[in-house]
């Protein structure tokens, strides 16, 4: 049924099952008749089994038992005809040979029994029958039938009669041969035609993988030659350097190296820039240099005097070369590699465009606190970092070693090629005439050493960096060992000055590490782990911060300021004008006025102050303004005692303007009753009121001190409804 699935019953194939007894494969065929699947997956399939005969009617007994009692009958009956035999002859019985020499093909024992014919060769095998059987259909039933008998003894194969009737899908047997043969031996054209397809094929395939092959090879030889520069990486060609002899054409900033070093065949450069150069005291700009190019990084090239090269491929220099390689800090300067060429033996350095702190000390700059610190705690980084690096030292810490970059912050240089830069050739000359001036910087337990080639010591470092802080004190670029008193003074703090008194301690011993002197600063001045630069960004992010609050505030009182005249103008004017906008005359059909005084105002103003006055229409005309927010009103004027409140205008009310005004009146006459005056608190207040509605044209007066008006006999009649009125009555 699979194979049916898969589309190989379309009669170019067969399929032969075999079964090495009868068991119910056939029966479950025979019975199926509904199951049309699986009788059209046996149509191609031919089984091969033990040979049935005709009239053996054993089939109910094996549906009871299992097949393989068919073979212990048969076993048994063999034994029984054997032992016949063997007893026949007059052997003993008990013997199993004399009974396998009887069940041999030359005593000719045979017999048809349960599982089909018994019979054995001369070899003690057993011969048998076999049958291959074929569905077919016999009129209303579905089996499968014998269509080839396999004779053992005589070796044969016969056709049964349902040979004829074997039906095949394609109306013949399928070949036993493919039409072009198993290896296309009967199809020459076809196997032309896929050799030449294979080459076509092939050409592609063959030219990618050589394409690959010279690929990798490429590649291994890019590896090779990587290898090898990484291994010499620090060996720069004079002719890759591209010397800058005029800076100012390049636009090149100005630059100030460690000191002023020329060697034979160098170039060296006198040159500033107005945005970047230093200036001395005399107001001279004085940059020493030479300034190059090397693959596009712009370096400072320091000349080596009387350097005729050394062999560079001597392990203790490549060792100082990887030394280095591995000194890679944002407080020293990077180094490219050194060029070996006489008379152009140079060391090739990152480029500070700032000089050095002997520079800055010999400007007319001047430094504060933040500069100070700042610069102090660079040089202690990057001193704390060498001395935890495999060069354990720096051996030349002084003021010229000190490089600044465009960021303000300090770079050291001056450290390691102990061997390269000191020739035995520069080391007699050293000896013969000293530089006392660079010795300055060198600790006494070193400077005691001379001749025995120690280029420094981690406490040496410590000494110079308390020298290069005295320059803060001293302002000069040749320090005096001043007392940490003048330091004090100048740094502001007094807390390092124990740490400056040990880092010049003439016992080694007592100089603390680096590590105790970045502590102390950090203390000292939260800031100065920061370079200079940080801390200026720093100082404007919190003045910014600092002016969006002021910002706020003044926002803040402004909003404040604007809703109070807001309120004060829509108290005076219609929300139109109150707005900027002009209010152009309206006339209104039907609004009501309300008109009302104090009786007895003028009679109170003769007794009473101006003062008493004020406040007493201040208290009455406050608990009126409270009243009228209650209701659909506008309040138009007071003059005087009178007080004016109109209804309907400026926004149309309908029909309600008269009900909002007499239940508002109303409501005055309940609270005029209640009301005390101040100054006169035994006399009772009374006020008359008058009340008109009609049509009025209403508008905004004047510009300066402008007034929203009401005119019309509305208005007129309802100030006579009011001077006509009675005290506490409503006309």
């Amino acid at each position: 049924m699979e194979a049916e699935r898969q589309g190989l019953m379309n009669g170019d194939y067969i399929f032969f099952l075999v079964q090495h007894f009868e068991d119910n494969l056939w029966k479950y065929a025979l019975n199926n008749r509904i199951n049309q699947a699986a009788i059209k997956a046996f149509e191609m399939a031919f089984v091969i089994g033990q040979k049935s005969y005709e009239g053996y009617e054993y089939y109910d007994f094996f549906d009871q038992v299992s097949p393989y009692s068919a073979y212990l009958h048969d076993a048994v009956l063999l034994y029984a005809m054997g032992l016949k035999e063997v007893l026949k002859d007059g052997k003993d019985p008990h013997n199993g040979q004399e009974l396998l020499t009887r069940l041999k093909n030359k005593h000719n024992i045979r017999f048809y029994g349960a599982s089909g014919l018994v019979h054995f060769d001369e070899d003690g095998e057993r011969n048998l029958d076999y049958s291959i059987y074929d569905l077919q259909h016999i009129g209303d039933a579905t089996k499968f039938v014998p269509v080839l008998n396999y004779e053992s003894q005589s070796k044969t194969v016969r056709a049964t009669a349902m040979f004829p009737s074997m039906i095949w899908p394609k109306g013949k047997p399928p070949s036993d041969n493919p039409e072009c043969g198993f290896n296309n031996e009967l199809c020459e054209w076809l196997t032309n035609d896929i050799a030449l397809l294979t080459l076509l094929v092939s050409f592609p395939f063959i030219g990618v993988i050589a394409v690959l092959c010279i690929g990798v090879l490429v590649l291994q030889k890019l590896r090779l030659q990587t290898k090898l520069d990484d291994s010499c990486w620090w060996l720069i060609s004079y002719s890759d350097i591209t010397i800058i002899r005029d800076p100012t054409a390049t636009r090149a900033i100005s630059l100030s190296t460690t000191a002023s070093h020329s060697g034979s065949g160098g170039s060296q450069s006198n040159f500033s820039n107005n945005s970047y150069g230093l200036k001395d005291k005399t107001g001279k700009e004085n940059v020493f240099a030479s300034l190059g190019l090397y693959q596009g990084n712009q370096v400072a090239i320091k000349y080596l005097k009387d350097h005729m090269g050394i062999n560079v491929q001597k392990p203790s220099l490549i060792a100082e070369f990887n030394q280095m390689k591995e000194m890679k800090h944002e407080n020293l300067v990077q180094f490219f590699g050194v060029c070996n060429e006489p008379p152009n033996v140079c060391l090739v350095m990152q480029y500070c465009r700032k000089g050095s702190l002997k520079d800055i000390f010999a400007s007319d700059a001047e430094l504060d606190s933040m500069f100070k610190f700042s610069f102090a705690y660079d040089i202690v980084n990057g001193m704390e970092f060498i001395h935890k690096s495999c060069m354990k030292f720096h051996g030349n810490l002084k003021p010229s070693t000190c490089l600044v970059d465009s960021r303000l912050q300090i770079k050291l240089s001056g450290f390691g090629l102990w061997e390269f830069k000191n020739t035995p050739k520069k080391k007699i000359a050293s000896l013969e005439t000293p530089n006392y001036e660079e010795m300055y910087w060198t600790a006494p337990e070193l400077l005691r050493q001379v001749g025995h080639h120690c280029y420094g010591t981690p406490k040496g470092d410590v000494y110079s960096f308390a020298l290069i802080i005295d320059c803060y004190a001293a302002e000069d670029s040749f320090p005096r060992r001043t007392s940490t008193s003048n330091l004090s003074e100048q740094l502001c703090e007094e807390n390092i000055n124990s740490v400056l008194r040990a880092c010049w301690s003439e016992n080694p011993d007592h100089r603390p590490p680096f590590g105790s002197i970045r502590r102390q600063l950090k203390e000292t001045s939260p800031d100065s782990h920061a370079n200079i630069l940080d801390n200026m960004v720093d100082k404007l992010e919190k003045y910014a911060n600092h002016l969006e609050e002021v910002v706020e505030e003044r926002t803040n009182q402004l909003t404040a300021e604007k809703a109070r005249a807001d309120r004060l103008l829509s108290s005076m004017l219609p929300r139109p004008a109150d707005g900027g906008r002009s209010v152009e005359p309206r006339s209104y059909e039907l609004v009501t006025i309300f008109f009302s005084d104090i009786v007895g105002f003028t009679s109170m103003c003769s007794v009473s102050s101006a003062m008493e006055v004020v406040t007493f229409l201040n208290d009455l005309y406050s608990l009126f303004d409270d009243i009228i927010k209650m209701y659909d009103v506008y309040k138009v004027e007071t003059i005087g005692d009178a007080y004016m409140v109109a209804s309907g205008l400026p926004i149309v009310n309908e029909n309600k303007h008269a009900i909002e005004i007499c239940t508002m009146a109303l409501h005055f006459m309940t609270v005029i009753k209640d009301f005390k005056i101040r100054h006169m608190p035994y006399e009772s207040l009374a006020i008359r009121v008058g009340i008109h509605s009609g049509p009025v044209v209403a508008g905004v007066v004047g510009t300066t001190m402008p007034r929203y008006c009401l005119f019309g006999d509305t208005v007129n009649m309802a100030s006579r409804m009011e001077s006509n009125s009675l005290p506490l009555k409503i006309t």
